[in-house]
């Protein structure tokens, strides 16, 4: 399921694609069977495309890989986590708007172009 820049995260090459990249990266803790894990899911290939260059977007099918869920106690689906230096800096659990989820990226990345403004309308 991954693709558009997106890279598949497992528990095999979790630590070489995530803790270790330079950049921040966004993983997308999903399964086939959760409704609002496919809604979410365009979301999420419209903010890699947005953030591309500047973030890192993974997905990870939790149950094809459940150590790497388990070491981040991500207990419900769809989690988002944003790591950053090997280090989780964010969490969104749950289904959430694209705007959302952008504002908690531009603490980490600063902003997409066509995000910013939209987050902007919405702040205040």
């Amino acid at each position: 399921m991954a693709g558009n820049g997106i890279v598949e995260v497992t528990d095999a090459n979790f630590d070489q694609d995530v803790l270790k990249s330079e950049q921040p990266v966004l993983v997308d803790f999903w399964a086939t069977w959760c409704g609002p894990c496919r809604a979410l899911a365009p979301i999420v290939d419209e903010l890699a495309k947005d953030y591309q260059g500047k973030l890192k977007v993974g997905k990870m099918d939790v149950d094809s890989n459940s150590a790497t869920p388990m070491r981040y106690k991500v207990t419900g689906i769809p989690t988002l986590l944003v790591f950053k230096g090997g280090q989780v800096v964010e969490q969104l659990v749950g289904y959430r708007p694209k705007e959302a989820i952008a504002q908690a990226l531009e603490k980490h990345v600063g902003s997409a172009p066509a995000v910013a403004q939209t987050v902007d309308k919405h702040v205040g």
